[in-house]
């Protein structure tokens, strides 16, 4: 009686037909040819920027506008010494990221900051000129009552 769990079953000797993997049908561009470096090599003097947009000359942004718009850092900053804290650090936030955003090119989302950061800091002496009022009117109320009352 044999044993089935001994039993090995032959292999075969040659591969099979069929490919085990699907070979690549197209190759990528410049395959296997150098890779010019991205940092040139000591001595060499450095390549310009490549335009990213057709026809536009090596190194020039031209975004449509001549400059980033304001971005009240300085506003801000006062609004938040002087004025009502919270409101100010979010207006020093927004006013933080025009100039990023303008870089990156992203006008609208530079000019939508330079707004918020307007806004909150407008809304910062707002908050802080009624406080003032408020502050003063009830100095001038708890004075009145104590000069009445003797």
């Amino acid at each position: 009686m044999t044993n089935p769990w001994n039993e090995q079953q032959p292999r075969p000797a040659t591969p099979p037909d069929y490919p085990l993997y699907n070979p690549p049908t197209t190759s990528y561009p410049n395959q296997g040819q150098p890779v010019e470096p991205y940092f040139p090599q000591p001595g060499q003097p450095m390549q310009p920027a490549q335009p990213l947009v057709p026809n536009q000359p090596p190194g020039y942004f031209h975004s449509g506008y001549a400059s980033p718009p304001d971005n009240y850092l300085v506003w801000a900053i006062l609004s938040t010494i002087f004025c009502f804290l919270p409101l100010g650090i979010v207006s020093i936030v927004f006013s933080s990221q025009v100039n990023s955003k303008w870089t990156m090119g992203d006008i609208y989302g530079a000019q939508e900051s330079a707004r918020k950061a307007r806004n909150f800091a407008k809304w910062s002496a707002i908050i802080a000129g009624a406080g003032w009022v408020l502050y003063l009117m009830l100095i001038f109320v708890l004075m009145a009552v104590t000069v009445t009352r003797f």
